[in-house]
C-alpha cells in the first residue's frame, strides 16, 4: 500500500488516528472522572466532550460519509453532555471508532480517493474527507493533552526521546 503516494498518504492517516487515539486514551487514564467532565466556564469543553466529539466526527465523516454507513451523528449532544460516561468507557468508545476507521482507511482504493461525497453539508473527495479527520482529530487532541497537562501538572512524555540527553549530545 504504502509504495504511491496514495499509499503513503493511507498509511499516514491510518497510523496517525492510532497515534493520536492511544494518547487520548493515556490521557483519559491518567485523569479522574470530575477532570475529564471539568469546565473552566459554560464556553469551554471538557475532554469528555472533545472525546465523544472525536468519536462523532470520524464516524460522520469515515464510517458514514466514505464507507456508506448510516449518518446517525447527533453533533449537539456530544457538546450538551455533562458527563455520565467513565474515561474506560470514553477509551472503549474511541478505540473501537478509530479501529474500524482505520479499517475504512486501510481498505480505500487510489481510485476512490477521487471520488466526490457529500458529508455534514460539504462535497469532498473522499481524500479530503480522510485528510479532514486526520487533521480535525490532531488539533482536538493537541486540546486533550494540554488539558491533561493542566490537570495533573505532569510531563506526558510523548517527546522524552527527542531531549538532546536521550541522543548523547548537547544542545547548540
Amino acid at each position: 500500500m504504502a509504495t504511491t503516494a496514495e499509499g503513503l498518504f493511507l498509511k499516514f492517516a491510518a497510523g496517525k488516528l492510532n497515534q493520536l487515539a492511544s494518547r487520548i486514551v493515556d490521557c483519559l487514564g491518567r485523569l479522574s472522572t470530575e477532570q475529564i467532565w471539568a469546565r473552566g466556564s459554560e464556553n469551554q469543553n471538557a475532554v469528555g466532550n472533545l472525546v465523544l466529539h472525536l468519536c462523532g466526527n470520524v464516524r460522520q465523516w469515515i464510517l458514514s460519509g466514505v464507507a456508506g454507513q448510516p449518518d446517525v451523528r447527533q453533533r449537539d449532544a456530544e457538546f450538551a453532555a455533562r458527563g455520565g460516561v467513565s474515561g474506560p468507557e470514553l477509551a472503549a468508545q474511541l478505540e473501537s471508532t478509530v479501529a474500524e476507521a482505520v479499517g475504512v482507511i486501510k481498505n480505500t482504493t487510489a481510485e476512490r480517493l477521487l471520488e466526490r461525497v457529500r458529508i455534514q453539508g460539504y462535497d469532498v473527495s473522499v481524500l479530503e474527507a480522510i485528510g479532514h479527520v486526520t487533521e480535525h482529530f490532531a488539533q482536538h487532541t493537541g486540546q486533550i493533552i494540554f488539558a491533561t497537562k493542566l490537570l495533573t501538572g505532569e510531563d506526558l512524555g510523548y517527546y522524552r526521546h527527542l531531549k538532546a540527553a536521550a541522543h548523547g549530545e548537547k544542545t547548540p
